[in-house]
């Protein structure tokens, strides 16, 4: 029996067009941003947000006030899943080690890891208040010891939102602006009258945020190209129906546009989460967002074996990838290409999303057949430098040079290795030849 597919999403043609249409979009909008600045900043503020403030960016009263709006309770879960995040981050710096070897007598080489100098982080909130991004990108940022470090949120229902401004705030960024999309992201990478441009925008978002961050790469740099949330759920008879089609509307009701996954060997299963998801479409109050979601992006693969159910998941490479089987450690073992692996019924997506302390901002569009999801190397860079300290290695790394730059024909470059094997070495080479 072949793969069968028992539900498809919208055709790819249709979803190129869509991305088409996104594109020409966030090109105008970025057009105008840099010919016009804070003016377009402003106009788009008004016309996507009907946001108008007399400044977009927070000052340290304003940021005050609106953190004591947040509850309690609230502070509390904020503050234990930022030192969760920020736990796991550290211990990813501390693997990052600087390195100094000398690999001949007098030749050291090395590296050190140096952070970005300044980082745009962009936190989406338009339509959800995601909280939990402000932790993933400031608080990691801050742990990598970003210098500068602004941040970005739309507002939510006309204002700041209280617990997005905390979580900001508390993860350690030293700016804070209400302003969301295009215009956001535009903002801290081109730089206008009032905001100094960023060497690194990362952050998570929708399709716009994420072409926008697609536009900008070389202009700045991206962590990566997160734009909406998929999922996947890869799932055998070891679990029912009901918590594949909960994980699966769990992450559909992110947006209109947010693919959902079940690959199965199990036909039952794939039958019963198809009744399952429409049951708790009924009553599931994001049924708006999420049965559109399911609707056009939403798809069951049935496979025959164990080995089908890999290859397709690490064709499809889906940015979450939620394993509930009887050999779970076999698919880690052996997939290669995705955002993250949650392992486990116990496990889910939601976890990872806000609390337990990997990152949730992760590759999407295949992007996880060649990155990882972001992390704290992400804001570092890890530079080389190379020292000679005696006059015998000089000579000795000068005679290879000389000799390996004239193979290629590059006389120029010779003659700087040549200069040093005359220097240090004492040796009499002819100007334009190879050392022997």
């Amino acid at each position: 029996m072949a793969i069968q597919h028992l539900k498809k999403g919208k055709h790819e043609a249709d979803r190129a067009l869509d991305d088409a249409k996104v594109s020409k979009i966030v090109e105008d909008t970025l057009r105008a941003i840099s010919e016009r600045g804070d003016k377009a900043v402003r106009d788009f503020s008004i016309k996507f947000d009907n946001y108008n403030p007399t400044s977009f960016k927070l000052s340290s009263a304003e940021i005050e006030n609106l953190i004591k709006q947040v509850s309690k309770r609230d502070m509390e879960d904020i503050k234990f899943a930022q030192s969760q995040i920020r736990k796991f981050a550290q211990a990813q710096r501390d693997s990052m080690l600087d390195i100094k070897i000398e690999t001949m007598p007098g030749v050291i080489l090395g590296h050190k890891n140096i952070p970005v100098q300044s980082v745009g982080c962009y936190v989406p909130g338009g339509k959800f208040p995601m909280v939990a991004s402000a932790h993933m990108s400031v608080v990691t940022a801050s742990v990598a010891k970003v210098p500068r470090i602004i941040a970005c949120t739309p507002p939510f229902k006309g204002e700041p939102n209280p617990a997005v401004i905390a979580a900001m705030h508390l993860g350690g960024a030293h700016e804070i602006y209400v302003i969301g999309g295009i215009q956001a992201v535009g903002a801290m990478s081109l730089g206008t009258e009032t905001i100094k441009s960023v060497d690194m925008m990362v952050g998570p978002g929708n399709a716009y945020v994420a072409e926008a961050k697609r536009q900008l790469f070389g202009r700045v740099g991206i962590d990566l190209l997160a734009g909406p949330t998929e999922t996947m759920v890869i799932a055998d008879d070891t679990v029912d129906a009901e918590l594949c089609a909960t994980d699966l509307l769990g992450q559909a009701e992110h947006g209109y546009d947010s693919p959902a996954f079940l690959v199965t060997n199990n036909p039952k299963l794939a039958e019963d989460t198809l009744s399952e998801i429409d049951r708790i479409l009924k009553i599931l109050p994001t049924a708006n967002t999420a049965s559109v979601s399911w609707k056009d992006y939403g798809e069951v693969i049935l496979c025959d074996s164990y080995e089908e159910m890999l290859n397709v998941a690490n064709d499809i490479a889906s940015e979450h990838v939620q394993v509930m089987t009887d050999r779970d450690h076999w698919f880690l073992d052996n997939m290669h290409s995705y955002g993250a692996l949650f392992l486990g019924p116990r496990t889910n997506v939601s976890n990872g999303d806000k609390v337990i302390g990997t990152n949730h901002t992760l590759p999407t569009k295949k992007a996880g057949r060649y990155t990882g999801g972001l992390w704290v190397g992400k804001f570092l860079k890890t530079h080389s430098y190379q020292e000679i300290t005696t006059d015998e290695a000089a000579t000795k790394i000068g005679e290879y040079c000389s000799r390996l730059c004239m193979l290629e024909s590059f006389v120029g470059h010779a003659e700087q290795a040549n200069i040093r094997v005359r220097r240090y070495g004492g040796k009499d080479i002819p100007y334009g030849e190879a050392a022997e």
